[in-house]
């Protein structure tokens, strides 16, 4: 079952779909490396920019800025499965899989929108931070209450 960030319920379908962000994009020959392919510090940059602007999208920016807080990386993962080539036509997933008091782990995907096909998987682990000290500080209720938190096992195409 999906649970918002602060622990309410949702109704399931709906709030799955509704908390998992989707872009499309069209790979810039920019982005190809020595082996003729996406080269793998892009699909990190993707990773990032997506989940800026998901939570843009949620309202989180506003509630971020006004409590002084902002976003860290902590670490980020990724698995590589299949190549993708300039000109290709991508979509990118994400979502947010976990939301503990200072840290909140989000996932994405990549995939081939022509035959469904999963380019890579990745996670980054987030820490909420006080702008003025640096250093971590509990998630505030205004944006936990901006993000549906949707468990492994529960993303479906």
């Amino acid at each position: 079952m999906d649970t918002r960030c602060d622990g309410a319920e949702a109704s399931p379908k709906d709030a799955q779909q509704a908390a998992i962000y989707r872009e499309e994009i069209v790979v810039p020959d920019d982005v190809i490396d020595g082996n003729g392919h996406v080269n793998n510090v892009a699909y990190v940059q993707w990773m990032q920019d997506v989940a800026v602007r998901h939570f843009a999208a949620v309202g989180g920016v506003e509630a971020m800025h006004a409590v002084g807080g902002t976003w860290v990386a902590r670490s980020h993962r990724i698995e590589y499965l299949r190549p993708a080539f300039a000109g290709e036509r991508i979509e990118v997933r994400t979502w947010v899989a976990d939301c503990r008091r200072v840290r909140s782990l989000r996932r994405y995907e990549f995939l081939r929108p022509t035959n469904g096909a999963v380019l890579a998987r990745g996670e980054t682990d987030w820490v909420f931070v006080d702008v003025g000290s640096g250093r971590p500080c509990a998630i505030p209720a205004t944006i936990r209450r901006a993000f549906t938190v949707v468990p492994d096992g529960e993303v479906q195409g």
